[in-house]
């Protein structure tokens, strides 16, 4: 099985500082890093170091070959990234004391997809395939149309929000990964409790995994009542389950979302059950938080497993 990812390049430059920047102020930074970055290169890697076979599909500056030579180093498949005469995208982010992070985006050549590479990529898939996006691409809701006429599962991960275009494509979507605070924005709410709540109510065939950062993860799916022939007996086929966070002293929280994706739809795809996929996608948000970058970060199998043998 294979796991399309249509997602987003950046470089992201990195400034350690004491404080965000206010308005009106100029401040030096502790220090500087330029990194590879960007939602979709993340979870490519993070997809590729947990295990799973992933095809990233995007487009960068064709400069910036040093780019498809990391990916590819780190294990993804790299031959459906286009180089184009746009800019790469890049991201500047400001990462305080505190671990928190401010980021400024510029989508560059992540908003270069066309319909004829989003049909061509997607002829090539099989039963079995799944289709990730994330909302730092553009042609979000043609690529979901498309990979239902292929036949093809979609995750997605709505982020950065935009919570009309998320709740048009939500018909489209088997597996929507939010946060706490882009689970509010879709449900109208600012109470992360009754959002919970209310998901399963106002989509009842859609499943879902919200992270919750510290607090851990919550999955539920909603699915309607079916009729098991072979028993006589009635399944609501609805399951709602809460894993909590490992205790870790973050240094930098910038792809632990994405760590977490990439790991838990690889544990999925090798057949491991929901709880155990999610237990494993925390433990490597884990270890990711504890270190400085983004696709830096994200630890390697044997890293995520002996993390695990230690906390069992």
């Amino acid at each position: 099985m294979t796991i399309y990812n249509f997602g987003s390049i950046n470089l992201d430059h990195l400034y350690q500082l004491d404080h965000f920047v206010r308005p009106g102020e100029t401040m030096a930074s502790n220090s500087y890093q330029c990194l590879l970055g960007g939602k979709g290169a993340n979870q490519s890697v993070a997809l590729a170091k947990a295990g799973a076979r992933v095809k990233h599909v995007g487009a960068i500056h064709h400069n910036d070959h040093g780019i498809i030579k990391q990916l590819a180093a780190l294990g993804v498949d790299t031959d459906l990234i286009k180089q184009i005469d746009v800019p790469t995208g890049h991201a500047i982010i400001q990462l305080n004391k505190e671990a928190e992070n401010s980021i400024i985006l510029y989508q560059g050549a992540n908003h270069a997809l066309t319909e004829e590479q989003v049909d061509q990529v997607l002829s090539q898939a099989m039963a079995g395939d799944w289709v990730l996006l994330q909302n730092e691409t553009n042609l979000i809701e043609y690529t979901m149309r498309k990979a239902q006429e292929y036949g093809v599962k979609v995750a997605f991960n709505p982020a950065p929000m935009d919570a009309e275009l998320t709740k048009r494509v939500l018909g489209f979507v088997d597996l929507l990964i939010v946060n706490e605070v882009e689970a509010m924005d879709l449900i109208g709410t600012s109470d992360i409790d009754s959002a919970i709540a209310a998901f399963p109510k106002a989509y009842p065939e859609l499943a879902v995994l919200i992270t919750l950062g510290k607090a851990g993860v919550c999955y539920f799916t909603g699915k309607k009542s079916t009729e098991k022939k072979s028993t006589g007996k009635k399944s609501t086929g609805e399951e709602k389950l809460f894993v909590k966070a490992f205790s870790v002293k973050a240094v930098d929280t910038t792809a632990a979302g994405d760590t977490f994706i990439g790991f838990c739809l690889a544990s999925l795809m090798n057949g491991d059950d929901i709880t155990q996929s999610i237990t494993r996608a925390c433990a490597a948000s884990a270890i990711c938080v504890t270190r400085l970058g983004a696709a830096s970060s994200i630890p390697t199998q044997d890293e995520v497993t002996a993390f695990l043998a230690k906390k069992s």
